[in-house]
């Protein structure tokens, strides 16, 4: 499957695979369950006990009537995927989601944009458009993705936060060192990737020119355990650039 690159908050590149053909196939029908399951409970409810004209009504105040009764329905995918961050509860069910290709946040407009080309790609066509367009994209677009700038990925990823400068902090965490913003993102990679490998193989002497290294761009004193030093080094880092 091909992937894409999403930059997170600390401009931390990292591939994603995109979403394939059959995915996005059965978010789709997911989706297509909850709208018709919907429907049929406002048809039962409302609609039909309703029925055509009974309210003496004029055409198109019944076809606004109507336009207001099935409108969870029409912007059913605008509103699920603004509100829910890209996903719509079929997208969640099938871990996939919409992103920006260039790893910004998707804006409103974004969405507004994929779900009025929804027009072309599914409902004018039955989703003849959209499928074509889906299986000769490179990253599985279709029409709306390419006019969003957007594209369908899946959280099924191998990428956990080890692999990235990311670590988890908690809630209550007090940074020690302020001066780690001197550090670029890069210098911060390199640091983790170097000490998880020191974690994994222990050597005394990379683990004490790393500890070095950092003691010479930051101007840092190492005052405790070289572990226990670049642990908080790593977590302070993150602390003032995830502000």
């Amino acid at each position: 499957m091909p992937e894409i690159s999403i930059t997170t908050t600390q401009n931390v590149n990292i591939n994603f695979t995109v979403a394939g053909p059959g995915q996005r196939l059965g978010a789709y029908l997911a989706d297509l369950a909850i709208k018709v399951g919907y429907y049929l409970i406002a048809y039962n409810t409302v609609i039909a006990p309703m029925g055509i004209g009974v309210l003496g009504l004029d055409d198109w105040s019944m076809i606004a009537i109507m336009i207001m009764i099935m409108s969870p329905v029409i912007f059913y995918s605008l509103l699920f995927e603004y509100f829910m961050d890209g996903q719509t509860p079929g997208k969640k069910l099938l871990k996939i989601k919409v992103a920006k290709i260039d790893g910004y946040q998707a804006s409103f407009m974004d969405y507004l944009t994929r779900w009025v080309l929804r027009l072309v790609d599914i409902s004018g066509t039955m989703y003849l458009v959209g499928f074509i367009s889906i299986l000769v994209s490179r990253v599985h677009q279709r029409v709306g993705d390419m006019a969003a700038g957007t594209a369908v990925i899946s959280l099924k990823n191998d990428i956990s936060i080890s692999h990235t400068i990311l670590t988890n902090l908690a809630v209550d965490y007090q940074p020690v060192y302020p001066q780690v913003v001197r550090f670029s993102d890069n210098d911060m990679r390199i640091i983790k990737e170097t000490f998880q490998m020191v974690n994994q193989n222990p050597n005394t002497e990379v683990l004490g020119k790393l500890v070095k290294k950092i003691e010479e761009v930051s101007g840092i004193k190492c005052e405790s355990k070289p572990a226990a030093f670049i642990t908080t080094i790593i977590k302070d880092y993150n602390y003032y650039t995830g502000q």
